[in-house]
């Protein structure tokens, strides 16, 4: 039988928040089952009403009201209610401490750097929040951010929350067309965006975008310029502008006020990737958002108040989102805004050590890239604060957990974590007093009844199906926006299981109880209906030193689906009919001779969305011949032209 890859040492288990947490639980219900990981989750998943309300007191939530009811309407999913007699404002609770430690730790790729400490932060937020009350914005309405991941960004969003309003962002990287399709329909009142900012040693201008797309969204009464990474001499060529600087000035004294509202009050307007059409804007509440990070920032990442976390993400992905609930702990959030590979792919690890990063977390792609690359953190760099990463975007091949343990750190918890936008949060992650098997995410989140469904709907051990939710959770969306009768949100999940939330993931519950992430189930490919999730070919395909990176879809073929498998491939190498051949030996050795590709075929580049992420959906459409709606998703949609009308897919 295989062994795990790490095993936590008896001190990181009882020094775990998660021992702690289990410790309470006995203490609390007299539950003499809930002794170790599985345990709990039989717990959380049994009694969810007591569950929540252990983890609020863990991880001390501030709150006014009453706590019962706990859950209305437990039955009904979508449709249930949590804590509807509490109320809270989710910034006062990442605003709890005021003290001298480091709150947000900046840098830039240009090498700029600041700290903040909890007492400053408070300070910019009160000033700023003071700023936009005198704007006008109030309960409700809606602030916009085409943003950096720079500390002004996260005082922006805290003074939007703490007023009640609803935060919105997007990275400067989007076009004019994609922040259209998306402020333009949750039409905010103030917009924050910088001068401009640098990526890969370029600087590049955000005004330009801003004075384009503003003069459509005629809601935006006020557009807050940041100076960085420059001072403008002129806003007249952006309308309704002003800069940070004076915006928050009358203001500087202004005492720190924070509104109470209910728990499922809006707090964000989080965006689906657009890549099938206009994107949905999913609604996620304070309540939901508070507690849900909470549980997973304090039981499953081990958070502490003397961590310093980094995430590289973007303002447009999720994870900024999620990182930046770390301030409720008290710890010291690390930003990075920049090309993670600029200069060169040690940029990210150069980072870690100087910073004294604890819990790392990035892309499995970022993993799989500095590997292509040759880079051996444990040879070149001390890494002695290190104890956890965490990858997610894409599910981590079991060749990436190896490269982890051989050539990054020996001991270190290596959390694969997979959730999403929808729920800005996790279905499945890690635990720190659970070992890590090869290629698996260590555990379901707690308090989520998490299962894998087969084609009839029936819950399945060790068979892939797929990932499902069959019972409410705190963190589900309050709704979409411009959806008054929930029509598209039931159709978004509940479509296919009335009652379950099916989450579009292709995957499979392991006898470590353990999931295994094989993509999309919407980009599953069915091979004479057999059904084949693409990351099982990417785990082989990029094995091979010649491939970069590559992008699977199923083509419609003679009444069938053939498999068809582009590959990027390194500078100066061709592909020959050897070498297609030595990518078909590696997946029929290590697969199926099903999840062999009948065509493969050599692309300059990738498509791909501005958060990362390979878009097989976009591909399928274009070999066919049908339209992309909505281009302007994606970073490089140049690259779609790559795949139409090839020559090689016609016979």
């Amino acid at each position: 039988m295989s062994q795990p890859l790490w095993i936590p040492g008896v001190e990181r288990i009882e020094r775990a928040n998660l021992s702690r947490f289990i410790a309470l639980v006995q203490a609390e219900t007299g539950d003499d089952s809930v002794t170790d990981y599985p345990g709990l989750y039989r717990f959380s998943i049994a009694h969810p009403e007591a569950f929540w309300c252990l983890v609020w007191d863990f991880c001390g939530i501030e709150a006014q009201g009453e706590r019962t009811p706990v859950l209305v309407d437990g039955d009904k999913m979508p449709g249930a209610r949590w804590f509807p007699n509490v109320r809270l404002n989710f910034a006062q609770n990442l605003l709890r401490f005021d003290d001298d430690r480091v709150a947000l730790l900046f840098r830039g790729e240009n090498g700029a750097t600041e700290r903040i400490t909890y007492a400053q932060l408070r300070r910019r937020v009160a000033a700023l929040a003071a700023a936009l009350g005198a704007q006008g914005v109030t309960v409700g309405d809606r602030v916009a951010g085409f943003m950096p991941n720079l500390p002004d960004t996260v005082v922006a969003m805290l003074a939007t929350a703490s007023l009640g309003a609803i935060w919105s962002s997007c990275s400067p990287d989007f076009g004019v067309n994609g922040v259209l399709d998306r402020f333009g329909q949750i039409r905010p009142k103030v917009l924050f965006t910088a001068a401009s900012y640098q990526y890969g040693g370029k600087r590049l201008d955000c005004l330009e975008k801003v004075a384009g797309f503003a003069r459509e969204i005629d809601s935006i009464e006020r557009i807050v310029v940041v100076p960085y990474l420059d001072r403008p001499e002129s806003l007249e060529a952006v309308p309704r502008a002003v800069n940070l600087g004076d915006f928050v000035a009358p203001f500087a004294e202004a005492e720190l006020e924070f509104v109470s509202l209910p728990f499922d009050h809006p707090l964000y307007i989080m965006y689906s990737s657009g890549t099938t059409g206009v994107p949905k804007c999913i609604v996620h509440s304070a309540g939901g958002a508070l507690i849900q990070h909470l549980k997973e920032h304090v039981l499953h990442a081990d958070v502490k108040r003397e961590d310093n976390i980094f995430y590289y993400t973007t303002c447009g992905w999720m994870m900024w989102n999620w990182l930046v609930s770390a301030l409720a702990v008290g710890a010291t959030v690390v930003l990075y805004d920049g090309n993670p590979s600029w200069p060169d792919a040690n940029a990210l690890c150069n980072l870690a050590d100087e910073f004294g990063i604890s819990i790392f977390g990035t892309s499995a792609k970022w993993i799989s890239a500095i590997e292509k690359a040759g880079i051996r953190p444990r040879e070149s760099h001390r890494l002695p604060a290190l104890k956890t990463i965490l990858s997610t975007g894409s599910p981590l091949a079991p060749e990436s957990f190896d490269y982890v343990y051989r050539d990054i750190k020996a001991d270190v918890l290596l959390s694969s974590i997979s959730g999403g936008t929808d729920i800005i949060s996790c279905f499945a992650l890690g635990a720190p007093i659970l070992p890590v098997w090869r290629g698996e995410l260590q555990c379901r989140g707690l308090g989520l009844k998490v299962e894998i469904l087969d084609d009839d709907g029936r819950p399945v051990v060790e068979q892939t199906g797929e990932l499902a939710c069959s019972a409410p959770f705190p963190v589900m969306p309050v709704g979409f926006w411009n959806d008054p009768d929930g029509a598209k949100y039931r159709a978004a999940y509940f479509e296919n299981q009335p009652g379950i939330w099916c989450h579009g993931d292709f995957a499979k519950l392991t006898g470590h109880d353990g999931i295994i992430i094989y993509g999309r189930s919407d980009a599953t490919l069915n091979p004479g209906g057999v059904r084949i999730g693409t990351a099982e070919i990417y785990r082989q395909v990029e094995q091979l030193p010649e491939i970069l990176e590559s992008i699977c879809i199923g083509q419609d073929w003679q009444g069938d689906v053939r498999v068809v498998l582009f590959v990027r491939l390194r500078e100066g190498i061709v592909l020959d009919d050897a070498l297609r051949e030595r990518i078909r030996r590696q997946i029929r050795a290590n697969t199926t001779p099903r999840h062999v590709p009948a065509k493969i075929v050599q692309v300059a580049d990738i498509p791909r969305t501005i958060s990362g992420k390979i878009v097989e959906l976009a591909v399928r459409n274009v070999v066919h011949g049908r339209a992309v709606k909505n281009t302007d998703a994606l970073a490089n949609p140049q690259a779609l032209a790559l795949y139409r009308d090839l020559p090689e897919l016609a016979e």
